[in-house]
């Protein structure tokens, strides 16, 4: 069977949408974006994420604030004492303030993403990815006033997010995790949150691995290297992995993944506006073929979401996945 293509998330917002932010042009620019993958060709369609942003306060808030927001026992506002706290803390520095402050026990409050799921599923009959972002990614964002260690938060978000997720029923569900990446001391606390959020899922689970992007910016310093005990600790079908814009040694650790996994490989640079040819992309994926073997590698993707893409650079990148897929597939047809 040959890899199938999909996106990782996000999406460019339409200029359009930012004046006119109504429901149904929230709608109409939904439809857009699965109507834009499905003509690129893509196998496995992403609603763009839109719902989630605040086109006028973009940074994180698609895979934080969207979150954290509507939950009971966040605190919104923060005094100067607590916000000098969360600048202490170790690698919070691309953030300028918490999401938000937990003063109580947590609860889902408002959110509810299943309302959002089906706000979108009705809007194609192509197979669909629904994100989340992990727990983990969620807990360090925040500060903490209730629990008493920080495991203890991570562990409370994962019972809202797996909840949450419980009716959804996508093809295929991903967990987010950019920050773990570049603190391999915790990985043991994001596996335990990221499996019971896992538990949860009917359709395919999928968890997504990257080292951040923040204006064309790599946020995290690591290796998958380091992660790999992380990795094989999942319990998810396939682990989509920034790979387009990694060194060879991480390309090495493929080999390293459990054979009961499979891979989303990376073959579009999203920190770069140059469209990559299909050639460059099918030589992408053969590399990666010789290491893990073809039959590994479920899914060719991005490396992480689009949103900060101009729309035209999105789109061209979009089609040049699918013809290099295209031209890896007849090549390894060739070659047999």
């Amino acid at each position: 069977m040959h890899p199938l293509t999909t996106t990782v998330g996000s999406y460019p917002a339409p200029v359009w949408l930012s004046f006119f932010s109504t429901k149904d042009n929230l709608r109409d620019a939904i439809m857009v974006i699965l109507k834009t993958q499905e003509n690129a060709g893509l196998d496995l369609l992403v609603d763009g994420e839109l719902y989630r942003w605040n086109i006028n306060h973009a940074e994180t808030n698609g895979m934080i604030d969207y979150f954290i927001g509507p939950m009971s026992g966040v605190r919104m506002s923060l005094t100067r004492k607590e916000l000098d706290e969360f600048h202490s803390q170790k690698g919070m520095a691309y953030r300028s303030e918490p999401a938000g402050i937990v003063v109580d026990k947590l609860g889902s409050g408002n959110l509810n993403l299943l309302r959002d799921y089906e706000f979108v599923r009705q809007l194609s009959l192509k197979p669909l990815k629904f994100t989340i972002t992990s727990p983990y990614m969620l807990a360090r964002v925040l500060s903490n006033s209730y629990y008493r260690e920080f495991p203890e938060l991570v562990m409370a978000i994962a019972k809202i997010l797996g909840e949450q997720l419980t009716d959804i029923n996508a093809e295929v569900i991903q967990i987010d995790e950019a920050n773990v990446t570049g603190h391999p001391e915790d990985t043991e606390v994001a596996a335990e949150g990221i499996n019971q959020v896992l538990e949860y899922v009917k359709g395919q689970k999928a968890v997504h691995l990257c080292f951040g992007n923040y204006g064309g910016q790599t946020v995290q310093k690591g290796t998958y290297e380091r992660l790999i005990g992380f990795i094989n600790s999942l319990s998810c079908d396939h682990v989509v992995l920034e790979m387009a814009r990694r060194l060879e040694s991480d390309e090495r650790m493929l080999r390293e993944i459990k054979p009961e996994m499979g891979v989303g490989l990376g073959v579009i640079d999203i920190k770069d506006n140059q469209v990559e040819s299909p050639d460059i992309v099918a030589k992408r994926i053969e590399s990666a073929a010789k290491i893990c073997g073809q039959e590994r590698i479920h899914y060719v993707n991005p490396d992480c979401g689009m949103w900060m893409l101009p729309r035209s650079v999105a789109d061209a990148k979009m089609r040049a996945l699918v013809k290099g897929r295209d031209l890896f597939v007849g090549i390894m047809a060739e070659s047999h």
